[in-house]
């Protein structure tokens, strides 16, 4: 079987659903394939600064998802170990969405059949003779899409196309989880980080009776055989906490919890990378996955899927990108210059982030006492506030 589209997304997580949906606002048709058998909204949760909201806004799902997730007021930090906390307000839009409640609401307001399940992209080329990108999948069909656009994650076989590598991790775990409260949690709406020398807890309320929760702690030199010892490992330290942490760790919910390791595309292949490849390109994750230390990982991925639909749409006069069937030279040229307009715009932005999250992360992570030096001076140059991001708009659709 053989099927030709004009724009081609592969992945259907938070990124791959957003620019299918940023398209459909500008009139544009988009098929999203996505090797899972169901809809991906499993996960726990992601952290949406004003930032994110602002694009939200643009896709008409602000509205609805701000209904699901409370306002946090304020940041809590503690450090036990020099009897110092400090208290400072958002100021900013700051919620945590439920990874589910964004999936699903991204997935409802596209047309049926937009989204194809079970679909395991095999391999992929560029054809010069009819100007797309031929794709294959493993059960053998073929998919013919003028433009290709990968959303496929940190592990994307768009971006190692394109040159981009492998991403790397620091040598950190992550426990992940949401903790229910029946009758309400006593935590109000701040945002508590309580950090130690050795590891980490943060605390995020989502509503009256739901709390995200991640625990991180360095990994050792030895690694893990399975996720089980991993979680065993990094919840070791809940006997250093005080007791409401503690507890508020041992009651999580059994289906949500996870373990990862943090990964990140180091900013000089943010900066340098090739993101495009004749009308292929690449977002979010895949584009330019980034330590969580700032949480604008998901934020800036729902930002890509604005600018990169913006972009199309001005490439694509009555809406020709649509149907995939023309071979005119000359579309195939505004959609390259599209692309290349959409990745200038981006790369800025992300390699700033990229750049800072990876200077706090090695602070974090380093033996050596002149890396951490140059990275407190490399950061006392960026400014180190987390708030400044919040500030940036993407623009309308």
């Amino acid at each position: 079987m053989e099927e030709i589209h004009g724009t081609v997304i592969i992945g259907g997580g938070i990124c791959g659903l957003a620019t299918a949906l940023a398209l459909r606002r500008k009139g544009l048709s988009s098929l999203v394939l996505e090797k899972s058998e169901t809809l991906r909204s499993d996960g726990v949760a992601i952290g949406v600064h004003a930032n994110g909201w602002r694009a939200l806004e643009q896709l008409g799902l602000a509205t609805e998802l701000r209904e699901t997730a409370n306002t946090i007021t304020e940041y809590h930090n503690v450090w036990p170990k020099q009897n110092k906390t400090t208290l400072k307000p958002t100021r900013k839009e700051l919620r945590c969405l439920k990874r589910k409640d964004l999936v699903e609401a991204l997935a409802k307001n596209l047309p049926v059949g937009t989204i194809h399940f079970g679909c395991h992209i095999a391999n992929f080329f560029e054809d010069s003779d009819c100007h797309c990108t031929v794709l294959s999948t493993v059960d053998g069909s073929r998919i013919k899409a003028r433009v290709l656009i990968g959303c496929d994650g940190a592990n994307s076989m768009v971006a190692q196309y394109l040159g981009l590598g492998s991403p790397s991790h620091l040598p950190r775990l992550v426990l992940l989880g949401f903790t229910s409260y029946l009758h309400g949690h006593p935590f109000g709406t701040r945002f508590l980080r309580f950090a130690s020398d050795d590891f980490a807890i943060g605390r995020m309320p989502v509503n009256e009776n739901l709390v995200h929760f991640f625990m991180t702690r360095p990994s050792p030199s030895t690694g893990f055989t399975n996720e089980s010892t991993a979680r065993e490992y990094v919840l070791e330290k809940l006997e250093e906490c005080p007791d409401e942490i503690a507890e508020m760790v041992r009651r999580r919910d059994a289906e949500t919890k996870t373990v990862t390791k943090v990964w990140y595309r180091p900013p000089w292949q943010v900066m340098l990378g090739r993101f495009q490849r004749g009308t292929v390109t690449v977002a979010g994750d895949a584009m330019h996955v980034m330590a969580p230390f700032f949480g604008q990982g998901g934020s800036t991925a729902l930002e890509d899927a604005i600018v990169l639909a913006r972009s199309l749409s001005r490439s694509a006069p009555d809406g020709v990108v649509v149907d995939g069937s023309t071979s005119d030279r000359e579309l195939d040229e505004k959609i390259r210059v599209a692309l290349r307009k959409y990745i200038r715009e981006r790369r800025p932005r992300l390699f700033l982030l990229s750049l800072e999250s990876f200077a706090f992360g090695t602070l974090l992570t380093a033996k050596s006492l002149l890396k951490k030096l140059v990275c407190v001076v490399m950061l006392a140059l960026l400014g180190n506030e987390s708030r400044r991001h919040a500030d940036y708009d993407c623009g309308r659709l």
